[in-house]
């Protein structure tokens, strides 16, 4: 039923496990199994990690409504395709050290846009239907 959705969610999901990989190595390197206690790298990778998880589940939420609700296919693989290129691109700035703020602030205005247009067309075809 919501192919799209579907579509989207594998890349995320497994951006968000290469993510929390990336923790789980940092916690065993330091030997900090709860926090940073001040390691800096561990800060890096939890907040990648914790990012993601906090704002993927929400853009594919606004997917699945737009799908739901019957948006055009070309509207849900473009809100998908920003979704997945924002997520991707915030990893990549915040996880290097130095960061790359160019690459973290990219990744954020993409999502943002994907949320803010996931939000429009899920309402605008659920009133519309």
């Amino acid at each position: 039923m919501f192919a799209v959705t579907g579509l989207y969610a594998l890349p995320l999901t497994f951006l968000l496990i290469l993510l929390s990989l990336r923790v789980i190595a940092a916690r065993r390197r330091s030997r900090i199994p709860l926090g940073a206690e001040g390691d800096a790298g561990l800060l890096r990778a939890a907040r990648a990690q914790g990012n993601c998880a906090e704002y993927a589940p929400l853009g594919l939420l606004l997917l699945a409504l737009a799908e739901a609700n019957g948006a055009p296919g070309l509207a849900l693989h473009a809100l998908g395709l920003i979704l997945v290129s924002g997520r991707a691109l915030h990893a990549l700035g915040v996880s290097r050290a130095p960061e790359d703020f160019r690459l973290r602030v990219a990744g954020m205005a993409l999502t943002f846009t994907a949320l803010g247009c996931g939000a429009m067309t899920a309402a605008f075809y659920g009133v519309a239907a």
